[in-house]
């Protein structure tokens, strides 16, 4: 480096300070983790500071959710005990795009609901909920991820979700009303009413049984402008077997947990409380049993 004279003028100071001031910023770029090239295109005014920072701040914002995305990987595997063969799938899925992972809920959807007059209700509500994973997920997000993957490209469970939609589009062509409609005031006056009805240890199959169930059966038949009659009794019971399946309510579950809703309560208990009810009494409270 060149020496600088003590009355601090001419040539050789201003050489100095340049010269330092370059190497104090070859110095915090490299902290900075650019390369020696950009360096030297920024050095010989190719490119500004202003150029190479807004560049090098996206590849970090990239590097930093590629980061995030392992972390949570590797969280889901320790908490799983996976294989390593599970470990490669969850982070293949775990990489996917948003427009990938809904491409695989949409293919789940034309298979399990594809060319059948089911409730557009429910077929729309299903299209709109699609799974979003942030860009720094949590091990459980990743977890429920893989699962709902897994899940929907179950060809069992695909099967059970058609003939739900294959029983409502039965219902809809008969001109039944109940093929239609998301009726959720309808679920949670059944979840209060059997809730109250668990809560008394009241037995399904028992005498006590009737009377709630009564009311059931009533706020369902005003509802879909039928009758209490022990054939409504029939179809309602072979409409709520077809629709039992643990695995539609482990759907919106874990679609609650990608998306960060709030996790609802589950209906498995009450469904079976009304399922059981509905087998051992199927006539109305004005039919001898």
């Amino acid at each position: 480096m060149a020496a600088v004279r003590q009355n601090g003028s001419g040539p050789y100071r201003r050489y100095g300070l340049e010269a330092l001031a370059r190497l104090d910023l070859m110095r915090t770029l490299r902290e900075l983790d650019v390369d020696l090239a950009t360096i030297r295109r920024v050095l010989d005014h190719e490119v500004s500071i202003a150029e190479v920072a807004g560049v090098h701040a996206e590849t970090l914002e990239v590097q930093i959710r590629t980061l995030g995305l392992r972390r949570a990987v590797l969280g889901a595997v320790a908490k799983r005990g996976s294989s390593p063969q599970e470990m490669r799938l969850m982070h293949k899925l775990a990489k996917l795009s948003d427009a990938e992972r809904r491409r695989i809920i949409h293919q789940f959807i034309d298979d399990a609901v594809g060319g059948l007059d089911a409730n557009p209700e429910l077929v729309a509500m299903l299209r709109s909920a699609m799974p979003e994973l942030p860009d720094d997920p949590s091990p459980e997000q990743v977890d429920a991820w893989v699962e709902l993957a897994e899940l929907v490209q179950d060809p069992d469970f695909k099967a059970s979700v058609r003939r739900m939609a294959e029983l409502q589009a039965a219902e809809r062509a008969a001109g039944d009303r109940s093929g239609s409609g998301l009726h959720h005031e309808l679920t949670n006056q059944l979840r209060v009413r059997i809730e109250a009805a668990r809560a008394a240890g009241i037995d399904p199959a028992s005498q006590q049984a009737r009377l709630p169930l009564a009311d059931l059966v009533a706020r369902y038949a005003q509802t879909f402008g039928k009758a209490d009659t022990p054939d409504y009794r029939g179809q309602l019971l072979g409409r709520l077997q077809t629709a039992n399946d643990p695995r539609v309510e482990r759907y919106w579950q874990l679609l609650g947990i990608i998306n960060g809703w709030p996790t609802p309560p589950t209906l498995a208990p009450v469904l079976e409380w009304f399922i059981h009810a509905l087998q051992h009494h199927p006539d109305p409270l004005t039919t001898p049993a």
